[in-house]
Formats: structure tokens, C-alpha cells, sequence
């Protein structure tokens, strides 16, 4: 019941300054003794019965957080302490990315939407790998939960030689992440989503798995496609995905679609370029979990994005194929109880 209040004060600022005051905010209640706890009571719902187990790993539940919340993994313990089962820090690039001009984050309220042309701003692999090392050090903090690493090439870097960004990032982050996100599908970085034709998504997978073999524990690699693929490039997913054994799909990135918004087009245009998230990109992106779910039949585990922000929400995603769940945009809107409110219903 205060959220609705609270949100109405944080939409007085701009997207990004909101998101850094709430979360550090958190932060400071999460490093006070027992303030864990307490946010935990407050948000969190724990049941054994939402338990998972999804390629080889132990989820406590099936309601994470996508990547692009917590670029750098600064605030693991505070999402952690809010009930998610799991989240993905990144994009983390290579080198350090400033990201594009701001404004580069819009709320669109009337559509319960944001449209996002962040373009991979984080602090880089080296800066972000110490940060999960001292994560990982603190026991009581990072023990039972999954943290997946979302990996992508820095902006200068010519598509031939992406693969090499995926590579160093992948090296780099093996030991301290649960599981590894190929972004291949933001439409802010000017010429990534043409990594997911085939000869690139191949060349790729390739080089990862070599490495990944060479490792005494071997790291399952996800692929995270975009919504407005063509039902012949979601083919070439398919068998891509069979062909190298990958070992999920997370459906589905931003859409740069801009359609049946109630938004009014001029305040649309004037926002300019981007990728739109939130409740207009459910029925898209459900649309490509249905299809995918069907053409694998049930092989490949599936993670369910876009439009998530009520347990009916991802009951129709777990309907449509999803074994797992992230949220995003829906946390901005329905607040910090929404992973605890989902649990809850699933149940």
C-alpha cells in the first residue's frame, strides 16, 4: 500500500538518479545488523515447494531479475534479501563502457513501460570481477543464490572479432558466476543483433565451449534472443540451439516495436530510439516463448522476460514453457515486494 506513494516521489526524478537513491538506499538498511533480515520478512516469500532445479543448478525459486538492473554487481546482497530466487549482473564488457548520451531512460507510466537506450554502460570485467570476489567471500550473503553473468562486446569492437569480447568476459568471470547470458539482442549497441544470425551465434558458442571444456567445472551458456526475430530466424535458433546443446534460452530482450502504446506518439518520438520493455512486450514476447517451447519440446530450459509483474503474469508464462522467470520493468512499477508476491501466488 506504500509503495504507490513512494513510487509517485521517485517518479519526480529522472529513471536512473531513482534507481541509484532507492537501491543504495537499500543498501545502507541492508548493512545495518539484522537489517537483512528485516527486508527479508518484509518482501521476501520462502517455501520449499518453489525450489528448482534448472541445467544442474538449484534455484530456491523461479523469480529472477534480468540483467541491466545491477550492471556492476553492487547491490547482490539487497536483491538477494527482496525474495528473488536468482539475477543476472551485466552486460559486463571488456573494457569500461560510459554508455550513451543521457537521457537514455524513459518511463512510459500510462503504458506501464520504459523504453531503454542505456548501450552497455558498466565498469568493465576486471572492476566488475572483483566486486563478485569479495561477493563470494562474504558466505552468509551469497550462499543460496544463483548469480548469472550477461556478457557482451564493447561498442568498438567490429562484429568479426565480437567473439573475442565474449571470450575475455567469459575467462574472466568463470569461477565467480553461476551460469553465463550471451546478449546478442540489445538494440543499443549499432550492429549487435546482427550477431544472431547463425555463422555468428556458431563461431561464438564455439570459442566458449572450447574454454568452457578446459575448466574443472563447466559453466552452462545461455542465449538471450530478441522479440522481433522472423519466425525463419527463430528456425535458425532452433537448430542452433540443438545442434551446439546450449543450455537455456532467455525469452526475450527489449522489442524496438512502438505499437498500440497509449502513450501519446508525439512524447513517443520525442523519446526517440530504443528498446521498449514492460506490459506492451508481454503478448510479443510470450508469443516467441509458445513457439520456441513447441519447436524444442521441452529440451532446452526456457527463462520467461518481458511483461512480468503479476503472478497471473507468470502463470501464463509458465503456461506458455518457461521453467524461469525474470523481471524488470515490472519491479519499477509494482515495487519491492514483487518477487515475494509472485512466489506467493505460484504456490
Amino acid at each position: 500500500m506504500i509503495y504507490p506513494l513512494l513510487r509517485d516521489i521517485l517518479f519526480t526524478l529522472s529513471p536512473e538518479k531513482a534507481h541509484y537513491f532507492s537501491m543504495n538506499s537499500l543498501k545502507k538498511i541492508c548493512n545495518l545488523p539484522a537489517g537483512r533480515n528485516v527486508v527479508s520478512k518484509m518482501f521476501a516469500y520462502e517455501n520449499p515447494a518453489l525450489e528448482k532445479e534448472v541445467f544442474g543448478l538449484k534455484f530456491k525459486n523461479p523469480v529472477g531479475l534480468g540483467a541491466g538492473f545491477d550492471k556492476n554487481a553492487l547491490y547482490l546482497q539487497e536483491i538477494k534479501a527482496l525474495g528473488f530466487g536468482f539475477t543476472e549482473i551485466g552486460t559486463v564488457t571488456p573494457r569500461p563502457q560510459a554508455g550513451n548520451e543521457l537521457p537514455r531512460l524513459f518511463r512510459l507510466p500510462k503504458d506501464k513501460a520504459l523504453v531503454n537506450r542505456m548501450g552497455f554502460n558498466n565498469n568493465g570485467v576486471s572492476v566488475i570481477k572483483k566486486q563478485l570476489e569479495s561477493w563470494r567471500n562474504d558466505l552468509t550473503a551469497s550462499a543460496n543464490f544463483i548469480v548469472g553473468g550477461n556478457i557482451g562486446k564493447n561498442k568498438i569492437t567490429l562484429n568479426e572479432n565480437a567473439w573475442k569480447d565474449y571470450a575475455i568476459c567469459f575467462n574472466e568471470l568463470h569461477e565467480l558466476v553461476d551460469y553465463f547470458t550471451v546478449n546478442v539482442s540489445s538494440p543499443n549497441t549499432p550492429g549487435l543483433r546482427e550477431l544472431q544470425q547463425k555463422d555468428s551465434l556458431m563461431k561464438i558458442f564455439s570459442e566458449l565451449e572450447n574454454i568452457n571444456q578446459r575448466r574443472k567445472i563447466q559453466k552452462p551458456i545461455l542465449l538471450k534472443i530478441a522479440p522481433d526475430l522472423t519466425k525463419e530466424q527463430l528456425e535458425d535458433i532452433v537448430s542452433i540451439s540443438l545442434e551446439i546443446n546450449l543450455k537455456g534460452l532467455i525469452l526475450t530482450n527489449t522489442t524496438i516495436e512502438r505499437n498500440e502504446l497509449k502513450t501519446p506518439l508525439a512524447e513517443i518520438e520525442k523519446i526517440g530510439a530504443g528498446g521498449l520493455s514492460g506490459k506492451p512486450l508481454k503478448e510479443k514476447s510470450t508469443d516467441v516463448l509458445q513457439y520456441l517451447s513447441s519447436r524444442l519440446d521441452n529440451k532446452i530450459p526456457l527463462i520467461a522476460s518481458g511483461g512480468i509483474f503479476t503472478g497471473e503474469d507468470a502463470k501464463e508464462k509458465i503456461s506458455a514453457g518457461a521453467d524461469l522467470l525474470q523481471v524488470w520493468t515490472g519491479f519499477i512499477y509494482e515495487g519491492p515486494g514483487i518477487a515475494g508476491k509472485i512466489c506467493k501466488s505460484l504456490l
